[in-house]
């Protein structure tokens, strides 16, 4: 989903998020949500989301990490996110199973078609702060997400991913090697959810080689003074720290 709110040099605003709820795609319901959860930013406190309530990231939007590692092994591909050390198993050559207990990453099987690696996840749990996006977009049960992985020549991928940066900049930490001049790595993947969207979608993320050698330990922790920007806080008082009413002595 697009972000309404826009930085002077055009790009999404990352301390302002306000979802196109008049995207035709989107169900009345869903984009009342979109809505409700923009006019929560717009009054300068932040709905809360898996991302700064620490929870485990459903796809797709556990795509808005900056970097992964795909670890190749003999029966699955296992899939690492430097946010909160959070990963995803993806079994291969196997089916769903006949009945899918919903999780938080989902029920993810995979197969190489050619050099493509195509991963099929079903089965994500909807929990109280879910959502596919940063913008608050809801999701059902019946999310259905396809990704696939592909290699693509360095100046596809660059282009691709200046591209990409033009709607969401990078962050600092995150700076791409300069030097490198090899392959980058795309994921296109495809999102159906019948329960909110009209139709199915697609989109895609590309990535370069990063320009550091070693991922630091990121933890989330409850902050019930977290903030971005300066003063923007959490809109769902059940989204901070338990406190009592009345201190005890």
């Amino acid at each position: 989903m697009r972000n309404f709110s826009r930085t002077p040099s055009g790009a999404s605003n990352f301390n302002l998020l306000v979802g196109d709820y008049t995207n035709p795609i989107l169900q009345a319901w869903a984009a009342n949500v979109v809505k409700k959860r923009g006019e929560i930013s717009l009054s300068g406190k932040i709905f809360p989301d898996p991302d700064n309530q620490c929870l485990l990231q459903p796809v797709p939007y556990i795509f808005w990490n900056f970097e992964i590692q795909l670890l190749q092994q003999l029966d699955k591909v296992t899939i690492l996110y430097p946010h909160d050390q959070d990963y995803r198993q993806v079994r291969l050559n196997q089916p769903h199973p006949a009945k899918v207990v919903p999780s938080a990453h989902g029920d993810s099987v995979g197969h190489y078609e050619g050099d493509i690696l195509v991963i099929d996840t079903v089965g994500v749990k909807v929990g109280k702060y879910s959502m596919i996006d940063r913008l608050g977009t809801p999701y059902t049960e019946a999310l259905h997400v396809v990704e696939r992985y592909r290699l693509l020549d360095y100046e596809a991928a660059k282009e691709a991913q200046d591209r990409g940066h033009k709607e969401w900049p990078l962050v600092g930490a995150y700076a791409v090697d300069r030097n490198y001049r090899g392959k980058g790595l795309q994921l296109e993947f495809t999102v159906e959810d019948a329960g909110v969207f009209t139709m199915p979608w697609k989109a895609t993320t590309t990535y370069l080689r990063a320009g550091h050698t070693e991922w630091e330990e990121r933890v989330c922790a409850e902050n019930v003074q977290h903030s971005y920007a300066g003063g923007h806080y959490y809109s769902d008082k059940d989204a901070s720290i338990p406190t009592a009413d009345k201190p005890d002595f």
